[in-house]
């Protein structure tokens, strides 16, 4: 197994400049008008977003590594994210465009000038910062997902690598074979990892079959079609009471003839690529009406990441190399998904494909601590969202940055939930005939 490299302070200081250059990108073509509207009541006005990426930074880089006072310790409270939900933070007296410009800019600074005088140390912290950012531009493209800004148009025009497989047209039906026993999970002790996925462990699971690809949406269209938000008996008590109060009837984003919302367009529904934006509750209904389920987390890392032959997990699906293009589908700022398939070279040892990007996807499990797990760097981040409230989702989207978006990382969000980039694949027992 390949070792943990430590980036170099240079290095982590370049991946702070990248991240912020991401960031400015992505708001530089809103209106002012648009950065301080609350778009949806699930999400932050962007701008609030702004000033809680400096505020962390501030908080982080140069008062508990630094040790210096806070630039703007008036503003700790508005940005606390524990402390003030979404819902509320339309109301806050958070920093407007132009000021909140000013303060990521002089909280860099101040970082930077922190690194010169001592350093990045083992850079764990500096880590945790571009990870947070990076997050929260994921968050941002929430935002504009949701806000339906028809003028707004995507910065940073990337163009897709070349993919080497093509797409699978069994629509995400088609389950591979992970073969039970023990295997590892969770990150390894080196390198940064968030504290939810540590300690890694032992785990045991029985044989089971997964979906080689995430369900499309031409197979969820069917679905659609054949009734899927109709049938009482294919949804969870939960699932149906929200279904009928809030009136679902579709992906969020669909529209009646046969388009679905992208970032800044109406776009035809693409048959081949994954199906986005459904909750978890959706998303189980779907597995119901096939027979099927959704796979556990310790399933789902499993088939990403544990290679027989070795009797080891990979650092990534296709092995120990680092992220490329070719490999998965992250990092697509202005793309979207890909069809299911098209990243044949990023397959697991099970032969599952599109494990990380695309779209996050649901599991079975309530977010929860592993064995021995212990709160760090501060209880906030995820041990006060433990229990039954929240479903784990796994593997990253198109809009995920590939620093974010490992085997091992956990996103979790309510069962109720579509503004993630989120979708599925199924599972079923070894013993469940297909």
């Amino acid at each position: 197994m390949t070792a943990v490299a430590t980036p170099s302070g240079e290095q982590l200081v370049a991946g702070l400049a990248e991240s912020r250059e991401r960031t400015l990108a992505l708001v530089e073509r809103v209106s002012e008008e648009d950065l301080q509207r609350v778009h949806s009541k699930l999400m932050s006005p962007l701008v609030w977003d702004l000033g809680h990426i400096a505020a962390f930074e501030d908080l982080w880089l140069v008062h508990r590594y630094g040790g210096q006072e806070l630039l703007r310790p008036d503003l700790m409270e508005v940005y606390d994210a524990f402390e003030t939900p979404r819902s509320e933070r339309g109301d806050l007296p958070y920093l407007r465009p132009g000021e909140a410009l000013a303060y990521l800019e002089a909280v860099r600074e101040r970082a930077l000038g922190v690194v010169e005088a001592r350093g990045t140390e083992d850079g764990l912290l500096h880590e945790l910062v571009i990870r947070h950012e990076q997050q929260h531009t994921e968050t941002m493209l929430q935002t504009l997902q949701l806000a339906r800004l028809e003028d707004y148009s995507l910065p940073l025009p990337l163009t897709r690598a070349a993919t080497n497989g093509a797409a699978v047209g069994d629509g995400g039906l088609e389950l591979v074979a992970v073969p039970g026993g023990p295997f590892a999970m969770g990150s390894r002790a080196e390198g940064f990892a968030y504290d939810n996925e540590r300690p890694r462990h032992e785990r045991r699971v029985p044989g089971f079959r997964i979906g080689r690809t995430p369900i499309t949406n031409a197979t969820f269209l069917r679905f659609v079609e054949g009734g899927g938000y109709e049938r009482r008996e294919w949804w969870s008590d939960e699932g149906w009471s929200w279904k009928e109060e809030y009136d679902i009837s579709r992906p969020e984003g669909w529209t009646t003839d046969g388009r679905e919302w992208r970032v800044g367009r109406l776009e035809p529904l693409a048959p081949d690529q994954p199906v986005v934006h459904v909750s978890w509750f959706e998303a189980d209904a779907f597995a119901r009406a096939h027979g099927a389920r959704l796979p556990t987390e310790a399933e789902w890392e499993k088939a990403a990441t544990w290679d027989q032959e070795t009797g080891a997990p990979r650092s990534y699906p296709w092995g120990e190399e680092p992220w490329a293009p070719e490999r998965a589908n992250l990092d697509q700022t202005a793309l979207g998904p890909a069809p299911v398939g098209a990243f044949a070279s990023g397959a697991s040892p099970c032969g599952a494909l599109g494990m990380l990007g695309d779209v996050w996807e649901w599991t079975a499990s309530a977010f929860d601590g592993y064995p021995g797990f212990r709160a760090h760097p501060y209880p906030e981040y995820s041990q006060v969202f433990f229990g039954t409230d929240y479903k784990v989702l796994r593997g990253g989207s198109w809009a995920s940055r590939p620093r974010v978006a490992t085997p091992t990382f956990r996103n979790w969000d309510f069962p109720i939930r579509r503004q993630i980039f989120a979708g599925f694949r199924i599972a079923r027992d070894e013993r469940t005939p297909s």
